[in-house]
C-alpha cells in the first residue's frame, strides 16, 4: 500500500478513531461537571494523533 498522505497511515487512522471515542465518552454528563479533567483527557487524545503523524515526517 502506497502512502500518499498522512491520512493513509494505519496508525493515524486508529488514533483518529480513539480520539472520536474519547470525545464521545467525555460528552457524558458526569465529565461535563469537571471541565479540567475533560479538557485534559481530550488534549491528551489529540496528542496521540499528532505524535503518530509527526513520526512519519
Amino acid at each position: 500500500m502506497k502512502i500518499e498522505k498522512f491520512e493513509d497511515i494505519k496508525a493515524w487512522q486508529i488514533a483518529r478513531e480513539l480520539v472520536r471515542e474519547i470525545y464521545r465518552i467525555t460528552n457524558d454528563k458526569e465529565f461535563m461537571k469537571d471541565f479540567g479533567l475533560k479538557d485534559q483527557i481530550r488534549r491528551a487524545a489529540l496528542c496521540v494523533c499528532n505524535v503518530q503523524y509527526f513520526r512519519r515526517i
